[in-house]
């Protein structure tokens, strides 16, 4: 399922781009959220099979991964079986206006809270950035431009990082359009529980 765009994030004379997606944004996290337990934990199975089958057809050694936040696809079991295949990381946000670092991770170490509440392992070993990134989506087009909170996290660190493999991550009920800007740049492929969206 679509969600088809509001005419009230419509972008006009009245409206900027920033606020058509913030109404855009608090739509889409309501869908999320809306979802049941039984749909959860189906579709992140659904999408972890569909990652792992993706990852096997390329050479990544190494895979910047995320924990799940307000409702986030949760891929705990993937991490299980990839952290024996290639080596894992979770970012940090060392600053509001810099881009993410990375720390080594591994399922089961230690992990406290850091910035934003989100949590970050206790013992923070840093790497260089993974070869391939999971990066969940708010929301995405079927351009495979991607949707975030807003802080330009990911953007920032894709600026830095061109060459880096963007792996979306989202549920197809999040597919839905929004303008775009001229720095915008489409994610490598986005993933949901139907499939693989290249």
């Amino acid at each position: 399922m679509s969600l088809p765009p509001d005419p009230n994030t419509l972008r006009d004379e009245r409206q900027t781009p920033d606020v058509s997606k913030k109404s855009l944004r608090k739509s889409l996290l309501e869908i999320r959220k809306n979802l049941t337990a039984t749909e959860h934990r189906d579709f992140d199975s659904a999408i972890g099979g569909h990652i792992l089958r993706y990852l096997e057809n390329h050479s990544f050694g190494t895979v910047g991964v995320y924990l799940p936040i307000r409702n986030e696809p949760d891929l705990s079991e993937l991490y299980a079986v990839l952290s024996r295949k290639v080596s894992l990381s979770l970012p940090i946000t060392p600053a509001h206006d810099q881009p993410l670092q990375f720390v080594r991770w591994a399922p089961g170490d230690a992990l406290v809270k850091g910035a934003y509440n989100v949590l970050v392992p206790e013992k923070q070993e840093p790497v260089m950035m993974p070869e391939a990134l999971l990066i969940p989506c708010v929301g995405f087009t079927a351009d495979r431009f991607r949707l975030g909170y807003g802080g330009g996290f990911f953007d920032r660190t894709l600026a830095a990082h061109p060459g880096t493999h963007t792996i979306g991550v989202a549920y197809s009920c999040l597919q839905t359009t929004f303008e775009t800007e001229e720095n915008d740049i489409p994610l490598h492929c986005i993933i949901t529980e139907t499939g693989i969206m290249l």
